[in-house]
């Protein structure tokens, strides 16, 4: 099988979908059909140029998503442990 090629620009635009709209890496990957090491490679690569690196509302609005979702994990976590606790204090006589 032949080796893919990707022209700069997509490979921007894989870099701008993790910078700037806050994708992981492994959702920009899979939601342009390639390998998530490519894209990772690509940030690393690419954010070094000007108006590439993560800044502004977009590196902003993305770790306030990231620090939701953990902040959701957590309270669900801190909700099994609750009942846990709760079922394990009525076990004892």
């Amino acid at each position: 099988m032949p080796r893919r090629r990707f022209s700069r620009e997509f490979k921007l635009s894989a870099v701008k979908l993790v910078n700037e709209q806050g994708y992981s890496i492994v959702d920009a990957a899979k939601s342009l059909g390639i390998d998530a090491a490519n894209v990772r490679s690509w940030v690393e690569k690419f954010s070094q140029e000007v108006g590439l690196a993560p800044s502004g509302e977009g590196a902003v609005a993305a770790e306030l998503r990231r620090l939701r979702k953990e902040n959701a994990r957590l309270l669900m976590e801190r909700e099994i442990l609750k009942k846990a606790a709760a079922f394990f204090a009525r076990e004892q006589p």
